[in-house]
């Protein structure tokens, strides 16, 4: 049985910072889907079944605009780290609506350290990146060398949704992923699909990391696997990739 979790009020000053949660979880569980919680908590194995409400990624965007600049969102992204799996969501569409640079960063550096998987970390997309600022490499460079998985699997998600494409994209972008060296799962796997979106978009810059095996083993793999699944990929540069697996 899926519990509401009230916080308590212990003194006067945290009072209005637990009112503001406890108001936007009582908003949460308004909004929630058994069934939806179930096939949620099935795709993030390493987050447990209690902790998913079951709210819609459309309502709590809906929400997340709803709730944007007020006081009740102020406390509530302060209130670290959060229970709920949607929390983190509506945490993240609050993150991504900042419009201030500087407030934007310091939000994301607060919250990244709390993200503990790739369902939260992928769905933060900041408009403001889109203007791609001369701060944001050097912010991405950051996330890069943290240490922390999801805030590294969040850098390469922006160098990958922001780097890839002309007049923006430079090999240096590529070596940037290519450091990236880890034995965990969520980082490998978003080198991989990094590297399969840039031999969609930038093959013959991409090519030679894969030629002269620039990746491990398992990432040089999963990235051809992905290139040649997509679409975007020609059956001309698919068949050149299928020689260049790892045996």
């Amino acid at each position: 049985m899926l519990r509401f979790i009230l916080l308590q009020v212990t003194d006067r000053s945290s009072m209005d910072t637990n009112q503001a949660v406890n108001t936007i979880r009582e908003k949460l569980f308004a909004l929630k889907d058994e069934k939806y919680a179930a096939f949620s908590a099935s795709l993030v194995p390493n987050v447990e079944r209690e902790r998913f409400i079951g709210v819609r990624t459309p309502q709590l965007r809906a929400l997340a605009k709803e709730l944007c600049g007020t006081e009740e969102a102020r406390l509530f992204t302060a209130a670290l780290p959060h229970y709920y799996q949607e929390e983190n969501c509506l945490h993240g569409f609050l993150a991504e609506r900042i419009k201030d640079e500087g407030e934007l960063y310091a939000a994301l550096d607060a919250f990244l350290p709390h993200v503990t998987n790739w369902a939260v970390c992928d769905l933060i997309s900041p408009a403001l990146f889109k203007k791609r600022s001369a701060s944001l490499m050097p912010k991405i460079d950051e996330w890069l060398k943290s240490g922390d998985v999801y805030a590294v699997r969040f850098g390469l998600g922006m160098l990958m949704a922001h780097y890839l494409d002309a007049p923006y994209f430079t090999e240096e972008v590529l070596g940037r992923a290519a450091g990236v060296t880890s034995d965990e799962y969520y980082l490998k796997m978003m080198v991989a699909w990094l590297f399969a979106t840039a031999l969609a978009k930038q093959y013959d810059a991409a090519l030679p990391y894969i030629k002269n095996r620039r990746l491990d083993a398992w990432t040089h793999n999963k990235a051809i696997q992905k290139a040649i699944e997509s679409r975007r990929v020609t059956d001309g540069h698919k068949a050149e990739l299928r020689t260049l697996k790892i045996k």
